[in-house]
């Protein structure tokens, strides 16, 4: 019975959780719900978001130069009281092109509570994991690939003997870069903004 009624209220807080997300679009001449809006502030959260990245991590730079794609979440709001989300808009870029929107989402239970904002740097450091990553309809992270947070050592560098996956992470907060963190179960999907 208890199990029962943990399962309802696991139900019902996300449910909640998704209705409140979901509220927060607003309609533009384009029809789509934030399309305009949306693309601009997720465009100029991209720039933003690598320009603190490559001030605060040494090596960042040249690593992401070298990888074939990458995908930025600028802002990631998490959640949660017992059971928690994520959710958040990001821009892919190919060799500096566009290369589309895509939305991240995830859930968890556990012992938590409280709110977040963090912004989410994903390098796709092969060809092949960019392309299994734009055949699938919605890629999740641990079940698809494996990604690898990037570890920063003691003198603020990229720990190079961490960083040779072939999707690499980079997590930031208003604090700083975080590590000890998995992205496990992240699902990826694209947004037709």
């Amino acid at each position: 019975m208890r199990k029962r009624i943990f399962l309802f209220k696991t139900a019902a807080a996300l449910a909640l959780f998704s209705a409140v997300l979901a509220g927060c679009t607003t309609t533009t001449s384009s029809g789509k719900p934030g399309a305009d809006d949306s693309r601009a502030e997720i465009d100029a959260g991209f720039d933003t978001t690598l320009n603190r990245l490559y001030a605060e991590v040494k090596g960042s730079r040249e690593l992401v130069a070298k990888s074939h794609a990458i995908l930025v979440f600028p802002r990631v709001l998490a959640a949660g009281f017992v059971v928690g989300g994520e959710y958040g808009k990001g821009t892919l870029r190919v060799k500096g092109a566009h290369g589309g929107y895509y939305r991240m989402t995830s859930a968890s239970v556990g012992l938590q509570a409280g709110a977040q904002s963090k912004a989410v740097v994903m390098l796709f450091m092969t060809k092949d994991a960019f392309e299994k990553f734009g055949q699938s309809k919605g890629w999740t992270a641990g079940v698809d690939a494996s990604v690898a947070v990037v570890k920063v050592g003691v003198n603020g560098e990229i720990d190079t003997t961490t960083a040779n996956n072939p999707v690499q992470a980079f997590v930031l907060t208003n604090a700083g870069l975080m590590a000890n963190l998995t992205l496990e179960g992240t699902k990826i999907t694209k947004l037709e903004l």
